[in-house]
């Protein structure tokens, strides 16, 4: 008579009790992981609503004159080159009162470019500017940026950055403006009917 074939069981993985078990001695069991204090200056990421009320379709009614310009350090300095005066020119393009905001991230950003642009912080000292003040850590604008805008859709951003272009344009109703031939153009702006121009 032959062998009575067993079927094999294939990856069968013994029971084991976690290190938190009750069932293990006090001094044996693993600690639970230590709770970190929430940071009041970070930056916080919070649940988005998809369609906010402002949006009308795609038009953004909290948008209209005097319009608010999120302005980015590449801005100013690309803006400097093409030997454009930021102000009159944002007004050339939108034909209406424009007031560019800039934010204490950007303006330490272009501090610490240091001497060679000193013209640019000259041009960011400007009393038309508004300064709008952080409350995060570090220098980096491009989040505090995004941030902004997610939270509040009345801004326009002013950038050249293609990696911050490509972020904004995931928000829906924000326009972006940036240089092209020597002058400000701007993207994902609504005419007059409340259509958009893309």
């Amino acid at each position: 008579q032959g062998k009575q074939k067993k079927a094999r069981k294939y990856a069968v993985m013994k029971r084991m009790i976690s290190l938190r078990d009750e069932r293990i001695n006090p001094k044996d069991r693993a600690k639970p992981p230590p709770k970190k204090k929430e940071d009041p200056s970070a930056l916080k990421e919070r649940e988005v609503p998809q369609h906010p009320s402002c949006l009308f379709f795609q038009y953004n009614t909290q948008l209209g004159p005097p319009y608010h310009i999120l302005v980015d350090t590449n801005f100013i300095n690309f803006s400097i080159k093409a030997k454009l005066d930021l102000v009159q020119s944002m007004m050339d393009c939108l034909y209406a009162k424009c007031i560019p905001c800039i934010t204490d991230c950007v303006m330490a950003e272009i501090e610490k470019l240091g001497q060679k642009y000193r013209v640019a912080l000259r041009i960011a000292k400007d009393p038309r500017f508004e300064r709008l003040p952080c409350m995060h850590k570090g220098t980096y604008a491009d989040d505090c940026l995004v941030q902004r805008v997610t939270q509040h859709k009345c801004y326009i951003v002013a950038t050249v950055d293609k990696e911050l272009k490509r972020r904004i344009r995931k928000i829906p109703g924000v326009p972006i403006m940036y240089i092209s031939r020597h002058r400000y153009n701007i993207e994902r702006m609504p005419d007059d009917y409340g259509a958009p121009r893309f």
